[in-house]
């Protein structure tokens, strides 16, 4: 009789060994960011009212724009999302060409860290809508657009509590995290291709001092690292659960 050869999942790479140092690193240049935007940014023109005036329905007689504020959490949070997303598709397609579950693995974390940026991106997206516009939601084309992307990708996770059978179930979801990513690029131009769009594009308007530049590049490196430490950490997680259902069957054999 010849005994049944299961190849054990891997774990415990570099990656992993070195994601908590990352994490902290991350949390320390996150909270620098904090600092740098609160305290060394001077505010934008505009950012204070005299006297009185009507802003979203209110009167006031003194007013800091928060919003400008919430911006340099507001960006960085956004394009990591980004990244996770373009992760995410870029396993899946792997996983659609070798039907190797360690992509499906990887496609799947990938697709959980990118939620959890995704709903950052909403919360402060919200507070900025509300300090900025006066309202809570407004169906402005960028947060509609980023709206139906944060659906694709619940939509992902969700579908695949819904399947049991594994081949079935990484099968379609590789082809809704394709589908999640296609939204990207429509996210990040939509307030070029519709000018009608209030939604500001900084970038272009060179609207940026080089402090406001500094803050969100450190803002950023922090929040890549959180995501990258984070990914890694799950990633070692579901492996050793991998692992041992892999050593269980050896058992039972």
């Amino acid at each position: 009789m010849t005994k049944k050869t299961t190849k054990l999942p891997e774990t415990g790479q570099w990656p992993d060994r070195v994601a908590p140092a990352v994490l902290v690193a991350g949390a320390l240049l996150t909270t620098a960011g904090f600092l740098m935007a609160f305290l060394v940014v001077p505010p934008v023109g505009g950012a204070t009212v005299g006297g009185a005036e009507l802003i979203g329905g209110s009167l006031i007689s003194n007013k800091l724009l928060i919003s400008q504020k919430i911006f340099f959490f507001h960006m960085p949070v956004a394009m990591v999302s980004f990244c996770a997303l373009a992760f995410a598709a870029y396993y899946c397609v792997w996983f659609l060409v070798t039907r190797e579950q360690r992509f499906d693995t990887c496609a799947k974390i990938a697709m959980e860290i990118s939620l959890l940026f995704v709903i950052m991106t909403m919360i402060t997206g919200e507070m900025w809508t509300r300090f900025e516009w006066g309202v809570w939601w407004t169906w402005e084309p960028r947060l509609t657009t980023y709206l139906v992307l944060m659906l694709i990708v619940i939509a992902y996770l969700v579908l695949r509590n819904m399947i049991d059978e594994p081949e079935r179930r990484a099968t379609f979801s590789a082809v809704i995290g394709i589908i999640a990513f296609v939204d990207v690029p429509i996210c990040l131009m939509v307030t070029r291709l519709i000018p009608s769009s209030i939604h500001p594009v900084v970038v272009r308007e060179g609207g940026m001092s080089p402090e406001m530049g500094l803050c969100v590049g450190v803002v950023m490196a922090g929040m890549l690292c959180v995501g990258f430490a984070l990914y890694r950490l799950r990633f070692r997680q579901v492996r050793l659960e991998q692992r041992v259902e892999a050593v269980k069957e050896l058992l039972e054999d």
